[in-house]
Order: C-alpha cells, then sequence, then structure tokens
C-alpha cells in the first residue's frame, strides 16, 4: 500500500521552529520544484502564517497564497483551519466562516484541515458545510491528547461523528507529539476498521518518537502522513521528508516520492534555515528533544511562550513549577487538548496560580468565558467547586457558542470602509481588527508609492 506524503514545510514546519517567519519571496523560487517531487499536498496556508504575514512581514496572505498556486500546477493545497474561530482567537459569526472558507477556495485551497481545540464538533459543522458547498475538500482533524477521558473509544465515536458530518478525510492531529508508536498502531487499527474515508496522521518530533509512531501507523494502514522537508524538519516539527521517503523505498509502502526533486529542495532550504538560525528566530533549542513533553502535553511552541512570559515578569526560575501546574489546571478545566487557543490559556493561568502563590486569585477573561461555555463544551465537565472560583453563580451556556452570534460580515466591511479594496481585505480586517487598519493603510501608501515611482518614470521617458 503506497502511503502518501504532505509536506508542511511551508506552514507548520517553519511555525513550529521559527515563528512562522519564512516569507513569500524566500518560498516561491522552489514551489515549482516541489510540485514535481510527487507530494499529496502541500500544506502552505493557515496556522499562524496569516497573522505572522500581516503582523511581522507587512504581506499579504491571499497573495501569497495566488502566488503559490500559479506555481504549484499539479500538487493539492492545504490549509489549517480553526473550526469557527476561522485563524483568530474568537468565535465568528456564521457569514464570516462562509466568506473566508469560499474566499480561501476561490484563491487556491484544496483541502481545508478543520479542528476544534476542545473536540466539539458543533464549533467545525459550518466549516465542512461551506468547504462542501464551494467544492473543497473537507478534512476534519482529531486533537490527540492524553485524559482518563480519551481513550481509543473516545476517538472512534468522534471520528465516526466526522465521516458522518462529510468529512472527505480525517487526521489525527498529534499536536503535541505525544502519541506513542504502540498507541498509534491501536489507534490507526481501531480508526481504520470503521472508517471509509482515508485517513491522515500529523505529529511533532518534539519528544523524539514521531518516527517510531509515524512507522507503527504506517504499518497499521494509516493512509497519509505529514512530514517536513529535512531542514525544516525534527524538533518541535514534524519528522523528515527524505528520511521517511528512504525508509519505506523498496517496501510495500513505498511512497514513490522524487527523491532527486527533495534533495534540491533541501539544498535550498538550507541557507534559509541558516539565515534564521544565524538571526535568531530559530532558536536551536527548538531542534532540542524534550522526552518529558508527554508527561506535561505541551505543543512546542508553547514552551518558548511560558518562558518568554515568565522572562518578562523576572521568574525565570519558576518554570519547572508553572509546568507541574499546567496537568492540574488542564484538569480543573475539564482536560481539554492544550492546542490553539486553549494551550495559551492553560498556560497563562498556570503562570498566574505561580506567580501570585493563590490558585485562581488572577483569572484572565478567556478563561471565564471558557467556564462559561463561550468556547464549546469542555471534554469532561468542570466541577461545580472550580466553577465557583473563577465565575461564581453565573449561568453556563450549553448551546453553540456561534449561535449567540449575529451575522457581523456586513458591519466589518462597514467600518473597515474604503481601506478594504477587496472581500480578502475585509476577511482580514475581521480576522485580526487590531492589527489590520494599521496594515491596508501602510499597503495603500505602498502602491501609491509604486504608481509615483512609475509615473515618474514614464515622464523621463
Amino acid at each position: 500500500m503506497k502511503v502518501k506524503i504532505t509536506e508542511t514545510s511551508l506552514r507548520d514546519g517553519h511555525q513550529s521552529l521559527m515563528a512562522t517567519r519564512m516569507t513569500t519571496a524566500e518560498m516561491l523560487p522552489i514551489i515549482e520544484t516541489m510540485d514535481k517531487v510527487g507530494y499529496y499536498a502541500m500544506e502552505v496556508w493557515g496556522g499562524a502564517t496569516y497573522d505572522a504575514e500581516i503582523r511581522f512581514l507587512h504581506e499579504d496572505p491571499w497573495e501569497r497564497l495566488r502566488e503559490i498556486r500559479k506555481r504549484a500546477k499539479n500538487t493539492k493545497l492545504q490549509m489549517l483551519l480553526r473550526g469557527q474561530n476561522l485563524l483568530g482567537y474568537r468565535h465568528y459569526a456564521d457569514d464570516v466562516v462562509e466568506k473566508f472558507v469560499k474566499f480561501s477556495i476561490k484563491n487556491g485551497i484544496d483541502i481545508i484541515r478543520t479542528f476544534d481545540a476542545l473536540n466539539d464538533t458543533r464549533n467545525i459543522r459550518k466549516v465542512v458545510e461551506s468547504t462542501k458547498k464551494y467544492g473543497g475538500d473537507s478534512q476534519l482533524a482529531i486533537c490527540y491528547t492524553i485524559s482518563p477521558v480519551h481513550t481509543i473509544e473516545y476517538y472512534k465515536k468522534l471520528a465516526l461523528e466526522m465521516q458522518n458530518m462529510g468529512a472527505d478525510s480525517i487526521a489525527i492531529k498529534d499536536m503535541s507529539g505525544i502519541l506513542l508508536p504502540d498507541v498509534a498502531y491501536k489507534l490507526v487499527s481501531e480508526l481504520k476498521s470503521i472508517l471509509k474515508i482515508p485517513l491522515e496522521l500529523h505529529t511533532h518530533e518534539t519528544a523524539g518518537m514521531a518516527e517510531m509512531s509515524v512507522l507503527k501507523a504506517i504499518e497499521a494502514g494509516v493512509d497519509i502522513v505529514d512530514t517536513a522537508i529535512s531542514p525544516f524538519g525534527g524538533g518541535t516539527s514534524q519528522p523528515p521528508t527524505e528520511s521517511l521517503v528512504r525508509a519505506l523505498q523498496k517496501t510495500k509502502y513505498d511512497t514513490e516520492l522524487n527523491l532527486e526533486f527533495l534533495k534540491e529542495v533541501a539544498e535550498y532550504f538550507k541557507p534559509i534555515r541558516k539565515k534564521y538560525i544565524d538571526n535568531g528566530f530559530l532558536n536551536p533549542k527548538a531542534l532540542e528533544i524534550e522526552p518529558n513533553i508527554v508527561e506535561y502535553q505541551l505543543p512546542g511552541g508553547m514552551l518558548s511562550n511560558l518562558l518568554s512570559q515568565l522572562k518578562s515578569q523576572n521568574a525565570q526560575d519558576k518554570y519547572e513549577e508553572v509546568l507541574r501546574e499546567i496537568p492540574k489546571v488542564r484538569k480543573d478545566l475539564g482536560y481539554p487538548p492544550l492546542v490553539t487557543p486553549m494551550s495559551q490559556m492553560v498556560g497563562t493561568q498556570a503562570v498566574f496560580n505561580v506567580l501570585t502563590g493563590k490558585r485562581y486569585q488572577m483569572v484572565p477573561r478567556e478563561i471565564k468565558d471558557y467556564v462559561r461555555g463561550m468556547y464549546g463544551k469542555p471534554p469532561v465537565p468542570i466541577s461545580d467547586e472550580i466553577k465557583k472560583i473563577i465565575i461564581g453563580n453565573e449561568k453556563i451556556f450549553t448551546g453553540r457558542p456561534a449561535d449567540l452570534l449575529k451575522n457581523e460580515y456586513d458591519t466589518m466591511k462597514k467600518e473597515i470602509g474604503n481601506l478594504a479594496k477587496s472581500d480578502e481585505d475585509v476577511l482580514t480586517y475581521a480576522c485580526f481588527p487590531q492589527i489590520a487598519r494599521d496594515y491596508l493603510e501602510k499597503n495603500i501608501q505602498k502602491k501609491k508609492l509604486k504608481i509615483k515611482k512609475k509615473l515618474k518614470f514614464i515622464i523621463l521617458m
């Protein structure tokens, strides 16, 4: 059985290792070669790429997608979407969700991998409906975590629910790299026995087990696995593409990917990786293995965020104490999987608990909203004691959070006014209103400057 490969270097690879800082200009020259490799798909968009582009790189995310699409004529393009959260950190109204999906597909996306941080399928339903409506391929992702409730039977029930919702494929999303090899074999075997659609595995090398888990998943019958080209593989990223391709050569799982083109891709990215090591965005610590991550269940990027928070408070000596506090907070909050935005929320609460010396003396608004039911249903009901500490006697909302939201696209369009020159600009503003206005204003200034230079050139001629 030929194993298919999704290449993640243009999205999760550089997001995991160097804070999503690779520019469009650095990507485009190698896309046509990548398109010849024989990948099943290339993950190129979504996750933190959109935010990083407008916040730090001052680039148009939609333009990046269009330019990649022009050069990738044979390979499916994939993105990661946070369900009703889209690419932001709150729930958006259904009309904004539908518009975002529509324009993602229109600009070049084939596969939309959708997840919800709580595995609450009510929060992904609208994305599935919209993806199917506009001709996209809907992949639904199970956020893998370990807790008393997250058993293989739990994941089987969830996968069947996703299949019945209309998923074209299912992904096991192991964001922390905590899927043990033996569990990978059992989980994939059980899921394959009940699913009629393809199954994909996404994991991280953070704990040093990814290659073993991937091989066991392949033996169990997984259809597709995620890898990253070697300069952006390993560490907190995915297993290296070329290593897996070589390991499977001349076996029944042979990927049939072109190794000569893979070598060319790797050689192209090596100096780019060096540049980001030299300028500090790729911290060598991101390439280290941390087996204890299985105990704390933290995504790789969360470790650096914690260190940064503690450093700003001059409390680096509290790092180990915060790590021990995180599982306790997670248990209190009903064992949410530690993936965006829950990983940031649980981590911040653990920092507050340690620094104040009294648990839940300081509680961020996001945690209060979560306990109120505004993010969806926790995997395990939160105890009355914890609810009382965090929100007192407030009533808990048990419905789909987005049902509380009125259509907001037209309102957003009016708010941003003439700064938005397209629906894509309005969607950028909808996702990141605070930084989008500044970004769009600078964009207009850039365009005016280009026109002036062009006119000056014509006059001189």
